[in-house]
Order: C-alpha cells, then sequence, then structure tokens
C-alpha cells in the first residue's frame, strides 16, 4: 500500500504519526519506506537517523530561445499559463524561477526556435535506517516549486512492501502531488476551531482526488466534539485518537520516535493500519465488482 499522512496546516503530528507507522512496520519484519515529501522543510532525518546510499539531482528543462530562429509570433506565451515565457514587441523574455518545466512552449513553437537546458531545482536522497527504507527531497533555496522534486521522488519508490507518504502541510499543489495514486490518506488534525478549519479543507481536497481518507485525532482533549461532528456530517472514519500526552511531546522535542519510547502505543498504530488495510480491500472489492 501507499498511505499518504496530511494535515490542513503545520504542527499537528503528522510526522509523529509517519513515523510511528513506519517504524510500527519495521519492527513487524514488514517492507516498509518512509517518504519525506516536504521539500522545504524535511525533518524525518532528525528522528531516522538515516544512512544515505545515492544523492541525485533533480532538474527540470528551462526554454532557451534561439533569437535567429524565432519571429517573435508569440505562441510560447500563450500556452504559458505561468507567465515564465512571454513575447513583448517580438521579443521573448524568459523568467526561469517562474518554469514548471512542463515543455509547453517548446512543443508549440512553430519555428523550433526553442530548446531545453536542464535547472537544477534539488535533490533526491534514498537510504535507510533500523529496517526502514528513506527516501527524501531537499528544494534548493530560491526554487518556487517543490511539485517536481516529489514527482520525482514517486518516480523512485520501490515496487514491493508498504510505503507512507509524510506530504508537507497545507492544501496546495505540493500535498496533491504527493496524495495522488495513494491507496488512503491519513488526515491528521487536532481539536481546535483552526485545526477543524484546516481539516475541511484538506478533507474537501481529498475528496476531490478520490482517495479513501480517515482522521487521526491528535492532542485529543475536553474539546474532541468539533472533530466528532465533522466525522458525523461528511461520513468519515475516525481511526484513532492520540490522546494529549506531555511524554510525547517531550519525546518528539528530543528526536524520538512516538512508539519506541512510548512502547504502550504501539497497540494504537497497530489498530489504525488494521483499519486501513480494512478500508482499502473494501475499495478494492468495490472496484473489481
Amino acid at each position: 500500500m501507499k498511505i499518504a499522512v496530511v494535515s490542513g496546516k503545520g504542527g499537528t503530528g503528522k510526522t509523529t504519526v509517519s513515523l510511528s507507522l513506519a517504524s510500527y512496520l519495521a519492527e513487524n519484519h514488514t517492507q516498509v519506506t518512509y517518504v519525506d515529501c516536504d521539500v522545504e522543510e524535511p525533518n524525518g532525518h532528525l528522528f531516522l537517523h538515516p544512512s544515505i546510499e545515492h544523492t541525485k539531482t533533480v532538474g527540470i528543462p528551462i526554454p532557451v530561445v534561439d533569437s535567429a530562429l524565432c519571429d517573435g509570433c508569440g505562441k510560447c506565451g500563450e500556452i504559458c499559463r505561468f507567465s515564465a515565457i512571454v513575447v513583448i514587441t517580438s521579443k521573448v523574455l524568459i523568467f526561469p524561477e517562474l518554469c514548471k518545466g512542463c515543455g509547453g512552449c517548446s512543443l508549440v513553437c512553430p519555428q523550433k526556435a526553442i530548446q531545453e537546458s536542464p535547472q537544477e531545482v534539488g535533490i533526491v536522497e534514498r537510504g535507510s535506517a533500523n529496517g526502514i527504507g528513506y527516501l527524501a527531497g531537499k528544494l534548493k533555496i530560491g526554487q518556487a516549486s517543490a511539485v517536481p522534486i516529489i514527482r520525482d521522488i514517486k518516480r523512485t519508490l520501490p515496487d514491493g512492501g508498504t510505503v507512507i507518504l509524510d506530504a508537507p502541510p497545507g492544501t496546495s499543489c505540493p500535498v496533491i502531488e504527493t496524495g495522488k495514486d495513494c491507496d488512503f490518506v491519513v488526515l491528521v488534525t487536532e481539536p481546535t476551531p483552526f485545526g477543524l478549519h484546516d481539516l475541511i479543507l484538506a478533507s474537501e481536497m481529498v475528496e476531490q482526488i478520490g482517495i479513501p481518507q480517515g482522521i487521526v485525532l491528535n492532542r485529543a482533549s475536553w474539546n474532541n466534539e468539533l472533530i466528532y461532528k465533522f466525522c458525523q456530517k461528511k461520513h468519515v472514519d475516525l481511526i484513532a485518537e492520540i490522546p494529549d500526552d506531555r511524554r510525547i511531546a517531550t519525546a518528539y522535542s528530543r528526536g524520538e520516535i512516538l512508539i519506541d519510547t512510548l512502547p504502550e502505543y504501539k497497540v494504537q498504530f497497530a489498530d489504525i493500519l488494521h483499519k486501513i488495510e480494512h478500508r482499502v480491500q473494501q475499495m478494492n472489492i468495490l472496484k473489481n465488482s
């Protein structure tokens, strides 16, 4: 299975849940890969301390115009939704920081005046730690889009075992790129008005891409009714409640994985995985019927 762990905002416990799921699977002799898709601020390595076996540079194709061939027709600028290439008084201007590397401008150029040159946007690292496979990306400072790196990471996912994708916070393009093609999305939230607001946005995003979802309520306390009502209204499964336990925060601040420091929570993460497997099996049966 490929399981994406998502949150509508930062600081809800998304990485805590991701790492504990990966650690539980590894401890039970299941092939598992933890994938840190938060390429702007990756922090999974602070907990896993992986041995890095391979590093690869990720680049995107940036247009280069041959002025001897270009007739200034403007078709390249018309196709670019991000204005990375524009034509003003028959002169082509290129803004590499806006380019997404789609290659559309070179395809539509009738004079074949546009070639593409790779520009580095970041790196992808592969390694392992304590039986857990490790993949992570790092966006180069000054680059605007994390999507090309996440796309490259997903192209290198292993064929077997379970993959836990730790998504960036929010509901923007990098999160969608992380979650699409996954078997299940875990939404991590907290019982606050802010947590509920961002949970609604994240849940609607997952619904739009058509992937089954379940909610993990972190820091569960006296105000859980907010999340309960949302689950009932939207018919979304609440698959776990992790209590507001100071020891969890202390373990996180020390760079420790939750279930390694507090093994009594292993049962809870085993139950999360069981519920996910059951839901995915149900969905597969419905698709094949």
